[in-house]
């Protein structure tokens, strides 16, 4: 029997997802404002490079999105120790990790401290999902759909499959900015790992546009038919 599971042709990333441990007993569901805000503040080199994305973070049960509670009527999320902050960031730039233990920062007034941290290289997954992906179609989803194909288009990526999210809203201090989730499925390989360094629109920093993999489509069907 001969079993072969990973492309020897493909060349290591240079990104790869780095995990941090965090302490911090709850969050308001739409932090991620907040949350980048304060890292960043705290560590200016996390601006230094358009190639570092940070995460939202989430919880058991919610982690593919489903099960999480609304934005709205200020509920929180209950994190657990298990609980991960996750920084996107080119393996060049894991020297500077280190230098986020044991930082202190608050997420709308919820003290947050980070631990040590491993790393997780980049799926070789074929069917991807963005929680949030910017979008300046207004309500139009064939056009958001378009507009994606057009930029995916400009890297050689063609779509396959794609289904969207409805539109929502993420809170800024700037005002609201409209979101939609997506998932793209039959990626070739060298194209989903392409999509997770790259991502793919406006505001990475604040868990826009970030790619992680999926093995459940049903599941994200599910999701866009509750949103």
């Amino acid at each position: 029997m001969y079993w072969q599971e990973n492309d020897p042709t493909l060349k290591r990333s240079k990104i790869v997802d780095v995990l941090f441990d965090i302490r911090c007993r709850e969050l308001p569901v739409d932090h991620i404002w907040a949350l980048s805000d304060s890292l960043r503040n705290a560590a200016p080199w996390l601006d230094e490079d358009d190639r570092i994305a940070i995460h939202e973070i989430h919880v058991a049960g919610s982690q593919n999105g489903w099960e999480r509670p609304d934005k709205g009527a200020a509920q929180q999320l209950l994190l657990s120790r298990r609980t991960k902050l996750v920084i996107r960031m080119p393996r060049d730039k894991i020297e500077f990790a280190a230098g986020l233990n044991g930082i202190a920062v608050e997420v709308a007034d919820k003290p947050l401290s980070i631990g040590g941290f491993k790393t997780r290289e980049l799926s070789k997954l074929n069917t991807l999902f963005a929680r949030h992906i910017v979008t300046e179609t207004g309500s139009d989803e064939n056009a958001f759909l378009a507009s994606v194909a057009d930029i995916l288009k400009t890297r050689g990526i063609r779509i396959r499959k794609a289904l969207s999210g409805m539109l929502s809203e993420m809170n800024t201090p700037h005002g609201p900015v409209s979101t939609r989730s997506l998932m793209l499925a039959d990626l070739k390989t060298d194209e989903s790992i392409e999509l997770q360094e790259l991502g793919i629109g406006r505001y990475q920093k604040y868990g826009c546009g970030i790619f992680i993999p999926h093995k459940d489509i049903d599941a994200v069907k599910k999701l866009t038919d509750d949103e």
